[in-house]
């Protein structure tokens, strides 16, 4: 007997996480690590579980991710989004929630590219009059 499994991809910044909502207690694991092990701010494993959260699924699913790329906020927030996905492939009738929530919407901000003349995006060498 197959195991329902439920894909979602995330995406943030340079972030792409990888998550499979398998039926289960609700352990989160990044990274074959748990969660608290990953994250260390508490705001971070917020971010994560708020689609959980919001369409009371918390203790339905176990979310097994692999993520890469980027810093922990931009992680975080892939995830979120990865969690998001895949809740509307276990069932579509949490998209009104998901969608009103802004969970299902790519962030679409990403790094500004360094310009010529200049030492950052927007950062000018040091202006000195002599």
């Amino acid at each position: 007997m197959a195991k329902e499994r439920f894909y979602g991809t995330g995406r943030r910044k340079k972030s792409i996480a990888r998550v499979y909502l398998v039926p289960g207690t609700g352990k989160i694991t990044v990274n074959k690590r748990d969660i608290d092990e990953y994250f260390g701010l508490e705001t971070l494993k917020l971010i994560v579980r708020q689609p959980l959260a919001a369409t009371q699924t918390a203790d339905k699913f176990d979310v097994l991710v692999n993520v890469h790329g980027g810093g922990t906020t931009g992680q975080a927030g892939a995830i979120r989004h990865g969690i998001s996905r895949a809740l509307l492939q276990a069932d579509n009738e949490y998209r009104p929630t998901l969608k009103a929530a802004g969970f299902l919407t790519r962030d679409p901000r990403m790094k500004e590219r360094k310009k010529y003349g200049l030492k950052a995006a927007r950062r000018a060498p040091q202006f000195s009059k002599r």
